[in-house]
């Protein structure tokens, strides 16, 4: 049977190939944004990088933001729909604020990422909600493990990785990571192979106010870079090269 046949229509209706569609269009309509987002953990520290895209010359950029804090140390990326992704970072952001209020201590983030998944995750399980087209990159240093890095999907997948990427050309910039990571990267090596991984990605040499950057390293908290930073870290590239 077909698309046709009217699988596609239900969110909760397995196709004879046990697929269900409405999934399927969530994950493409995270990739449809034509934004691709990088997250790179290095040693004692993460770094999560996307691309900032205005679509009216009226709006302010810094409202287009999609790196955001989730807890001092926690910090993430969303890809996909800006709305979806605010309204999970506002669920994050509750998690993790009541998870210090009940238990005393900050919420680690692979607990942080296993709710978020288990919340994506309930919504393909009722007809009634609609999946959540939003790709989160959580980052964070742990006080037992150290350097964090955590991807979370619409279907409610989650997984601990070294590098990762979400997005439009997300398995292009794998491949790139795949041969770039080591574990072993510093902090200006982690930064930097973070944003060469999505210039050569998306073919394209970026100005400062043409991505976003967020990091987080032992003994600080997770924070976007400034431009200035930003500028230094191109620069350096871009003489290497």
């Amino acid at each position: 049977m077909s698309r046709d046949s009217g699988y596609d229509r239900y969110l909760t209706i397995f196709s004879p190939e046990g697929r269900l569609y409405q999934i399927e269009y969530a994950v493409k309509a995270v990739e449809a944004g034509g934004l691709t987002s990088v997250g790179v953990r290095g040693k004692g520290c993460a770094c999560v990088v996307t691309q900032r895209k205005v679509s009216d010359k009226m709006i302010e950029p810094a409202s287009m933001t999609r790196i955001f804090n989730l807890s001092p140390k926690i910090g993430c990326v969303m890809t996909g729909l800006l709305a979806d992704g605010r309204s999970l970072v506002a669920r994050a952001r509750q998690e993790a604020t009541n998870f210090e209020y009940n238990n005393g201590f900050s919420i680690p983030v692979s607990h942080l990422a296993e709710r978020i998944a288990d919340i994506a995750q309930v919504n393909t399980q009722h007809a009634g909600r609609r999946t959540m087209a939003a790709d989160m990159i959580l980052c964070s240093i742990d006080d037992e493990k150290g350097a964090q890095l955590f991807q979370c999907d619409p279907t409610g997948y989650f997984m601990a990785y070294k590098a990762t990427a979400s997005g439009s050309k997300s398995q292009e910039a794998v491949s790139i990571l795949e041969r770039q990571v080591t574990q072993d990267m510093d902090f200006e090596h982690t930064v930097r192979c973070a944003i060469m991984t999505l210039q050569t990605t998306v073919s394209a040499d970026f100005k400062p106010d043409e991505i976003e950057v967020g990091v987080v390293e032992n003994g600080k908290n997770f924070r976007p870079l400034t431009e200035q930073e930003i500028e230094e870290h191109l620069t350096a590239i871009a003489e290497r090269d």
